[in-house]
């Protein structure tokens, strides 16, 4: 990370929550942006990033993103005006405006745009992780603290499963693939809903990664097996 981003230590914050929060960042300074969706990254998130306004919204309106890092003043369509669209349009993705402007003025300005937060550049890196995090937070629809199928139960607040009784120690991934399978309540999602979900738009399409992920997680849920595959469309816990 450059020098106004500064340093932390991975994983800790990702484990208070349990879940994986999608980000897209939009910043026209490529460097900066490449630069905070790597160290994102390194904090377990899921990070897309967009280069200008336009294809900010081109993103916006494929994925469903928990917070959105939103530069001012982004070319072909202003920050503002994709603030504003976003509030617009009734979405759950929260905004953390980010300005080189530092004053009250501007500050209030991106408010009443619709922004939830705002962050003036130079940033600590660390001060920037808090805030996605509980913007992130604020962005999801609320789960049970339990979810609960087949023997399986999943504890948020902890971050700890169990299958019949016994505690199952997953990985970040495993941990996410099994929430949106639990989630989904006996219906079938597809490999390419659980890449989505789980990853970020980086990973490649045609990896075998899910099968890998799913594959170890089916291995520590050990027998007999909950989770069925359904070919051609998923897999789901009946």
């Amino acid at each position: 990370m450059p020098a106004l981003c500064g340093s932390v230590q991975t994983g800790g914050i990702y484990d208070l929550l349990g879940d994986v929060v999608r980000v897209l960042v939009a910043e026209d300074e490529r460097m900066l942006a490449d630069s905070i969706a790597e160290g994102l990254r390194g904090e377990a998130l899921a990070v897309d990033v967009a280069y200008d306004g336009e294809a900010a919204l081109e993103r916006l309106g494929v994925h469903d993103y928990d917070v959105l890092i939103l530069d001012r003043d982004l070319p072909l369509v202003h920050g503002d005006e994709v603030c504003r669209q976003v509030a617009g349009q009734g979405r759950l993705v929260r905004v953390l405006m980010l300005t080189a402007a530092a004053d009250v003025r501007s500050r209030v300005s991106g408010l009443s745009l619709g922004a939830d937060d705002y962050l003036p550049k130079p940033f600590a890196f660390e001060e920037l992780v808090a805030r996605v995090h509980a913007l992130g937070r604020r962005a999801r629809r609320a789960d049970p603290p339990m979810l609960e199928r087949a023997g399986v139960r999943l504890d948020w607040a902890h971050r700890q499963v169990f299958r019949d009784g016994r505690y199952v120690p997953l990985a970040r991934k495993e941990f996410g693939l099994l929430a949106e399978l639990l989630r989904a309540q006996g219906a079938v999602v597809s490999a390419e809903t659980l890449l989505e979900k789980v990853w970020d738009e980086h990973i490649d399409p045609f990896t075998n990664t899910v099968r890998t992920t799913m594959m170890k997680l089916r291995r520590k849920l050990g027998e007999p097996q909950v989770i069925e595959t359904v070919p051609g469309s998923g897999y789901r816990i009946p």
